[in-house]
């Protein structure tokens, strides 16, 4: 595997302001995602996304190359996450380089680890038929017994037929656990997100699965990393 890990930082985070760069735990938050993915081994090359040079400079500073601004195009509140990717897909092949794989990190990922990237690598490697790999979570209830409001107002289940079942006779369900997503590069250049082709799993536990964009999510994470140190 030829891989690369794109970590995607855009400036301008409104509701939480200079997000990728705060202060998280005593380092900036890239930092974290920035160290896991160097320490991982997986990579040739940590590349970090900007269009901020305050965030190109703090991610030089922990490890990680900015070889290009990313254009004003990709760096709007609108703009989609895998074109981000393809662009510094297309930059290191203009390059000369030779990549199979990419990694996109999240660069809000402060639980991430080494070990996720080392598992998630080796699983993708390990199944030809496999074009994606995703790190997930498991919900903490079971979905299928999820309650709605009905039109009178009282509330429901939402699926009826899995009321009377026994929590441990449902079957498992996941969500994306906010850190990181891999695949072949062919896969990456064709399909929009990872569940349009065949993604494997890999399950990151709950207590290092944090999606921060409020600062409720912010102070939820801090209050997290300090019971992970205990």
């Amino acid at each position: 595997m030829n891989a690369i890990a794109i970590i995607p930082a855009r400036g301008g985070s409104k509701r939480i302001p200079g997000k990728n760069i705060k202060s998280f735990a005593g380092k900036p938050m890239i930092a974290w995602a920035i160290e896991a993915a160097v320490a991982s081994g997986v990579f040739s090359r940590v590349i970090v996304s900007t269009d901020d040079e305050q965030i190109a400079r703090v991610a030089r500073a922990h490890g990680a190359e900015v070889p290009f601004v990313r254009p004003e195009e990709l760096s709007g509140d609108t703009a989609a996450f895998m074109p981000v990717i393809r662009h510094v897909i297309d930059a290191v092949k203009a390059q000369g380089q030779v990549v199979s794989h990419a990694f996109a990190v999240y660069a809000t990922a402060p639980f991430l680890s080494a070990e996720s990237l080392r598992i998630a690598a080796e699983k993708l490697s390990a199944d030809p038929t496999a074009d994606f790999v995703l790190a997930v979570t498991s919900f903490d209830y079971p979905v299928q017994r999820a309650l709605i409001e009905a039109d009178d107002a009282a509330l429901t289940f939402r699926e009826p037929e899995f009321a009377m079942k026994r929590s441990q006779d449902l079957q498992p369900t996941y969500h994306d656990a906010g850190q990181f997503f891999g695949g072949r590069v062919e896969a990456l250049m064709k399909h929009d997100a990872v569940l349009f082709a065949r993604c494997l799993p890999v399950l990151i536990p709950r207590d290092a699965a944090v999606d921060i964009d409020t600062d409720e999510d912010w102070r939820f994470a801090e209050k997290l990393h300090a019971l992970r140190q205990t």
